[in-house]
């Protein structure tokens, strides 16, 4: 498998308890499973523990009775992962969400990084500096940062909004990336190289602006790419059922 042109990440220990926990649900596991879920990638069980140990002290991880499980704060790019492959939509209108950066333009930079991550999270795009947009087609709550940080409108644009939506986004560059990790999962037949580009088209899908049909090209490949990751995610269960029922025998 030649996976040079989409740059993969490389597994790593680390990667594949993150991975698999944020597909598992609830995201708790105990050790052993992880254990087996490494050994499947060809990654020792003293290299696994010892990811687990630093993902703890780092405070990705907690562990109780000897199982594994997600904090707060990866939980909740769990939500945003499960929200990236069934997203909430609502029939669209033609209305727009606005938000104007209304707080003080001296705000740090920790603030300004906050608001675009929380921004990135919504779906939004950036206008210009300090003005967020996309249609409003989407179902779902605004974050603290995102509230205290803007002042939000909705509104419809004078011209084309397919026109707009391409300007805001690149449509073509995001068909053409979905194209090529499909074809990586049809070319993957070793757990390791699927679970590999199934990460990727996970981190992809987070990058879908879901936007309304009439904004999309005829063939966007988004729901096409979903399906592939459920298909590939409804595999990667049953294995890990495999495991856990026989770490039980």
């Amino acid at each position: 498998m030649n996976d040079a042109p989409l740059a993969l990440r490389p597994l790593t220990a680390r990667s594949v308890v993150l991975s698999t926990l944020l597909g598992h649900h609830p995201p708790r596991l105990p050790v052993r499973a992880l254990v087996r879920v490494g050994e499947l990638f060809g990654i020792a069980e003293g290299t696994v523990r010892v990811a687990l140990s630093r993902m703890v002290a780092a405070g990705d991880l907690r562990q109780r009775a000897g199982s594994y499980a997600l904090t707060t704060r990866l939980l909740e790019r769990q939500a945003r992962q499960d929200e990236s492959r069934a997203p909430r939509t609502r029939p669209w209108s033609g209305e727009w969400e606005i938000a104007v950066v209304s707080a003080d333009g001296s705000r740090p930079p920790a603030e300004r990084a906050a608001l675009r991550q929380a921004m990135a999270a919504l779906r939004l795009a950036e206008l210009r500096e300090g003005n967020w947009l996309r249609p409003a087609n989407l179902d779902r709550p605004r974050s603290e940062v995102a509230t205290a940080q803007c002042t939000w409108f909705t509104g419809s644009p004078d011209g084309d909004p397919a026109a707009l939506a391409r300007g805001l986004w690149d449509l073509d560059g995001w068909a053409a990336r979905a194209g090529e990790l499909s074809a990586a999962l049809d070319r993957a037949d070793a757990p390791a190289d699927r679970f590999t580009v199934a990460a990727a088209v996970l981190r992809h899908l987070l990058t879908d602006p879901l936007l309304p049909a009439l904004l999309l090209p005829e063939t966007w490949p988004g729901a096409a790419l979903r399906a592939r990751y459920d298909a590939f995610e409804a595999e990667f269960r049953e294995l890990l059922q495999q495991f856990l029922t026989s770490d039980r025998g």
